[in-house]
């Protein structure tokens, strides 16, 4: 009898947790609304730089899409955090979802027309890159208003893992439209999913601001800021994740890669990969909890991932690409889990959406930053140097960046600040 109780303790560590989705009603139709809408995100996201390369043939045209959509990503999830830390946080995802829903069927008119117009393209990216800056805090504030602060760490593997089903599937599906039935049926369900995902949060309550929680302002965001400033161990998150994704980033690269390899069908492979790697973790993630060194923990998975992000760029063929890339989103999803634990248990509420925004920013800035930095040592240098040299210099990042913040590597979950909200809890 102990044998087999052994073994279902030893069972329950490799496997996901899913008392949160079975104990909360409010956040299974979160999840599931935003595992929908979140598939069609990850479609447009093939769609729309595979569309900017077919008319330009430039990678270093997809790349500057990625810094159209930086400009908006460096200011709307300020506002967003504040309005989110004011306002009721569902109805704000809604009016955001809503508007993106729109921005997608602009992009279906466009690609419908005979002659689909590369400028729409540069418009429609920006702009929804403002909503997704608007949503996003709210979105992330809103979970830990859902479920108990001892399942925030099973909630976090939780959305690590809805993200990794849209991740693997939205990329497949839409290499198998794009080659199939052609831009517009992509768009077309992206526009879909939206729906469905809007339809969820209209069956959710209502969540209301927090008691203390302030007016939008200038210096409610300032505050903000300071407080992560003031915080050795968010900033580490923010540093680390950024290192990490401006060296190491080359999705700019892979339609010009999925050329190399076989074209339409083999871009949402490439696209898939890494959200194969981290489905691997999640459906793994049960051990999740039993880890303290959080720091530490992030530190790692970033140098792994950095070490992978070489071998892809140095691969020979197709499946040593792929399986390096499913290494690389493997140890991405290990830093996302942590990153979210630590900013979840650590932050007060009152500020969670106005942090939610400063941690958007970093884990948005960073991937676009990266392809374009991506794009242009590829014009320079080409495809695979740019690979293979993001991932070294990203292992080297990493390891300066540790070195320089050894509050955010001895971090402890364990012995949690006098200001956490888990403070008198664990």
């Amino acid at each position: 009898m102990e044998e087999r109780g052994a073994l279902r303790r030893l069972a329950g560590l490799g496997a996901v947790d899913v008392g949160p989705l079975r104990r909360h009603r409010d956040f299974r139709l979160l999840f599931a609304g935003q595992a929908l809408s979140f598939f069609g995100s990850e479609v447009t996201y093939v769609a729309l730089p595979y569309q900017t390369f077919q008319l330009t043939h430039s990678s270093l045209a997809v790349g500057l899409l990625s810094l159209a959509e930086l400009v908006p990503l460096l200011i709307a999830p300020f506002i967003g955090g504040a309005l989110s830390d004011a306002f009721d946080r569902r109805r704000l995802i809604q009016l955001s979802e809503l508007g993106s829903g729109l921005c997608i069927g602009v992009l279906l008119v466009n690609s419908l027309l005979p002659n689909p117009q590369l400028w729409v393209l540069f418009v429609i990216a920006p702009a929804s890159a403002s909503l997704y800056g608007l949503l996003r805090p709210s979105l992330d504030a809103l979970v830990p208003r859902l479920v108990t602060a001892e399942e925030l760490p099973a909630a976090s593997a939780l959305e690590g893992f809805r993200g990794t089903l849209g991740s693997i599937a939205g990329p497949g599906i839409a290499g198998l439209l794009i080659a199939g039935a052609g831009l517009p049926a992509a768009y077309a369900l992206d526009v879909l999913t939206f729906a469905a995902s809007l339809s969820a949060l209209w069956f959710m309550r209502s969540v209301p601001p927090p008691l203390e929680a302030a007016r939008p302002s200038v210096q409610g965001v300032v505050e903000g800021i300071r407080y992560a400033w003031s915080r050795d161990e968010l900033l580490g998150t923010y540093g680390i994740d950024i290192i990490a994704m401006f060296f190491g980033m080359p999705m700019a690269l892979f339609p010009a890669i999925a050329e190399e390899f076989g074209g339409a069908g083999v871009l949402g492979l490439l696209y898939a990969a890494p959200a194969v790697g981290s489905l691997l973790v999640t459906v793994t993630s049960g051990w999740v909890g039993r880890v303290n060194r959080h720091g530490l923990a992030i530190i790692v998975a970033a140098a792994v991932w950095g070490a992978a992000i070489a071998g892809f760029g140095l691969a020979p063929n197709l499946p040593l690409a792929l399986a390096g890339l499913v290494v690389a989103g493997g140890a991405d999803m290990v830093s996302g889990i942590f990153r979210m634990t630590i900013w979840n248990q650590t932050i007060p509420d009152r500020l969670r959406g106005r942090l939610a925004g400063i941690e958007q920013v970093s884990y948005t800035s960073g991937p676009l930053l990266g392809n374009l930095e991506a794009g242009v040592v590829a014009s320079l240098a080409g495809v695979r140097a740019s690979v293979v040299s993001g991932g070294v210099l990203c292992v080297a990042g990493v390891v300066l960046a540790a070195i320089a913040l050894p509050a955010f590597r001895r971090y402890d979950a364990r012995t949690p600040r006098s200001d956490s909200p888990l403070s008198g809890v664990l």
